[in-house]
């Protein structure tokens, strides 16, 4: 006698894919590797130190989050590995390395796992974590003499003498040429160092149809006219500081950022305006993570502004008093 079986039937359109999460967090992996050896290339064992402390300490975060709230540990997904590249790229090589790892250590346990875990977060656990410490800046500067003892010198090292390019453009200095910022310059954080190398691989995630054109397109041309529009040169900003990395990795982060094309074009205009309000009207440091994080919080509500109607959704018909008597 056959066995029945129930099927749930659900409207078209279906959508099969192959694609895991550990392949994707995987693939994004991959797409910082080109601006982590210019990185490393430059600053050499900093760079290697600052990322392998990130590293670890992601990993162990993650494992003891885990451990404390008795879930299973899921290192097997990069999410913990990735988050800790992100921090890693947003320092400088000679920061040191115990406040890579409270940065890591924030955004793994406090901001991802604290948080539900992957695809809860709110906001972008790396920037928040980055941000983390700008904010706790007085009180690191207190305690920081009781951690002097640990700190890991590895020698001289010239190109980190340098300003950064975006220091020195508000400075008033003599700039670098374009292409030289564009190609790869030793200054600044370990992601700031080569912008075609970022480009390098956010044309792999492009290609992997990770990421889409609406956010970071929508960033970079609002930079570029509200620039424009104060007398600024769009093209230094684009290649100083975190826009590249900003625009490309961090706001379009999957579980942070809008679902709908629509609300992601209105989230990188709004993206791209903080941005420009900090670096031109304010001078904040840290401008492309602090107007991300802003922007995070809005995705719900721009979410509900540009979805769609369910499919099949029928509206409903206020019935008139006399018709539902006679019904």
């Amino acid at each position: 006698m056959n066995e029945m079986k129930k099927f749930i039937a659900t409207p078209s359109p279906h959508i099969k894919s192959d694609e895991t999460i550990s392949k994707a967090m995987r693939d994004v992996f991959i797409a910082l590797m080109p601006v982590t050896l210019v990185a490393i290339y430059f600053f050499q064992a900093y760079a290697v130190l600052t990322v392998a402390v990130c590293l670890i300490t992601a990993a162990l975060t993650e494992l003891l989050f885990r451990k404390l709230m008795n879930k299973k540990p899921t290192l097997y997904d990069w999410s913990a590995l990735l988050t800790g590249l992100f921090v890693a790229m947003l320092f400088q090589a000679t920061t040191p390395w115990y406040k890579a790892a409270l940065a890591t250590f924030i955004a793994v346990g406090i901001a991802k796992e604290l948080a539900g875990g992957l695809g809860w977060n709110r906001f972008n656990p790396a920037l928040f974590g980055r941000v983390a410490l700008v904010i706790l800046a007085p009180a690191y500067a207190y305690v920081n003499q009781w951690f002097q003892p640990l700190h890991i010198n590895l020698g001289p090292l010239d190109t980190i003498t340098q300003a950064t390019p975006l220091a020195m453009m508000r400075a008033g200095m003599e700039m670098p040429s374009v292409a030289e910022l564009f190609v790869a310059f030793p200054a600044g954080a370990l992601s700031e160092v080569s912008p075609l190398a970022l480009l390098i691989g956010a044309a792999y995630l492009f290609y992997k149809k990770h990421i889409s054109w609406q956010i970071p397109v929508s960033i970079l041309a609002t930079v570029i006219v509200l620039t424009l529009i104060t007398g600024e040169n769009p093209v230094y900003h684009l290649v100083t500081g975190g826009i590249i990395i900003g625009a490309f990795f961090m706001a379009t982060d999957w579980v942070s950022s809008p679902f709908t094309n629509k609300g992601k074009i209105i989230f990188g205009i709004c993206i791209g305006i903080l941005i420009v309000v900090f670096r031109v009207g304010f001078l904040i440091p840290e401008g492309v993570a602090f107007a991300i994080l802003i922007m995070n919080a809005f995705v719900p509500m721009i979410e509900r502004m540009t979805s769609r109607s369910h499919f099949g959704k029928i509206k409903a018909v206020e019935v008139p008093m006399a018709e539902k008597k006679t019904g």
